[in-house]
């Protein structure tokens, strides 16, 4: 979903380095992959189509944080309760 984002923070020697991928357009979303030993993050389509990458050794990778954009959820809509707890 546009606005999904994912911060990697990476051992580069002597300091760290932050680099971030954001799913930039609607309809785009960001997936993440560990596949021997590269850690892979990756913008994608609705239709499965890869935007573009960033690939990182998974030794130098120090933190990977995945930050959703908040969605609504249909379960804290007001009206009619979707399960009702039996009287005691």
């Amino acid at each position: 979903m546009k606005g999904d984002r994912v911060e990697i923070v990476v051992d580069a020697g002597d300091t760290t380095r932050t680099y971030e991928v954001v799913a930039s357009r609607a309809g785009r979303r960001v997936e993440t992959a560990v596949r021997r030993g590269v850690v892979e993050v990756s913008e994608v389509t609705r239709s499965g189509s890869v935007v573009r990458t960033a690939r990182f050794m998974s030794t130098r990778v120090l933190a990977l944080v995945e930050q959703p954009v908040p969605r609504e959820d249909s379960s804290e809509r007001p009206g009619r309760p979707l399960r009702e707890d039996p009287e005691t």
